[in-house]
């Protein structure tokens, strides 16, 4: 993945795996998300709705581990499917864009960049609103693109992979606290807390030490970072690997922001010793200490993998 990511000729003719699971996952919402249902109905049919998701996408990781494992190679399918629901290429090139867009462009091209990878209006966003945008997208996703999915893959395979995807796409599409989805969407949204729980605490851990091996970043103030301030966020995973970043680079991440019409009051990662200002050159910072912390992650699979053939 991070050598070719999901190259775009491949793309353009089958697209993505996640592509298919939000499109059957639409089907499913069209269906079930009735607006003349209210409340615990509205909630069940929700619920409903992911359990046949998790059975389609579980069931399909089965069968094709169980059709791979038994043709010659078949290994060499199986991992590059796997890889393809890793995003570290895919995030790394949209959070560089945004570095680039305000480098080439300033203002008005790092908005055109961040607003593809963040939910809030970025013509509210001054220039360092755009760059702690783009590295608080990176630090989050970093836990639950990259993280967990090779998290679950390590423990459960293919069908642990497919399955974590499923739950994260139904978070991303149905998880929102607005009035269409906000009964039919609590069991995803609750789901998708838990299953990303692991790898949040274990992202924090990969971008402290990596912050060890990165000249002008600092791993004592990324631990005092998390320490202090990633129980504070108001997701219950998004503050341990953005208080990490913050703490790394000087910064602060997070607080007060807009989405759209909505106002969200959360607390600054990175404290009172972090800087609000940041610009492209943190933007780049923060791709540094996160592919230094994707080495880190692949030396840890290694190392337990040999650990477990012995």
């Amino acid at each position: 993945d991070a050598t070719l990511g999901w190259p775009d000729i491949v793309y353009r003719r089958i697209r993505h795996p996640v592509v298919w699971i939000g499109a059957l996952l639409g089907g499913l919402e069209a269906r079930l998300n009735r607006p003349d249902w209210q409340g615990g109905l509205r909630r069940a049919a929700g619920l409903l709705t992911l359990i046949l998701l998790l059975i389609v996408c579980g069931g399909a990781g089965l069968l094709l581990s169980g059709l791979l494992h038994d043709l010659p190679f078949g290994w060499i399918a199986e991992a590059v499917l796997m890889a393809s629901l890793i995003a570290q290429r895919s995030l790394h090139d949209h959070v560089a864009a945004v570095a680039a867009g305000i480098e080439q462009d300033g203002l008005a091209g790092g908005r055109r960049a961040v607003a593809m990878i963040v939910g809030r209006d970025p013509d509210s966003l001054d220039e360092a609103g755009v760059s702690r945008a783009a590295i608080e997208s990176l630090a989050e996703n970093f836990s639950d693109g990259v993280v967990a999915p090779v998290f679950w893959c390590a423990l459960l395979g293919l069908p642990g992979i497919l399955l974590y995807k499923a739950i994260n796409t139904a978070d991303s599409m149905i998880g929102h606290r607005n009035d269409r989805y906000r009964a039919f969407g609590w069991a995803a949204a609750r789901l998708d807390d838990l299953v990303n729980l692991p790898a949040s605490r274990l992202s924090a851990l990969l971008l402290v030490l990596s912050a060890r091996l990165l000249p002008g970043a600092s791993a004592r103030a990324a631990f005092a970072a998390v320490e202090r301030d990633a129980g504070r966020h108001r997701s219950p995973n998004a503050g341990w690997p953005e208080a990490a970043m913050a703490g790394a680079l000087g910064l602060k991440l997070a607080g007060p922001r807009r989405y759209g019409d909505r106002w969200v009051e959360d607390h600054w990662m990175g404290g009172e010793d972090g800087r609000a200002e940041a610009g492209a050159p943190d933007i780049r910072h923060a791709l540094r200490l996160f592919r230094l912390a994707c080495l880190l992650l692949a030396g840890l699979v290694l190392l337990g993998a040999n650990v477990l053939s012995l």
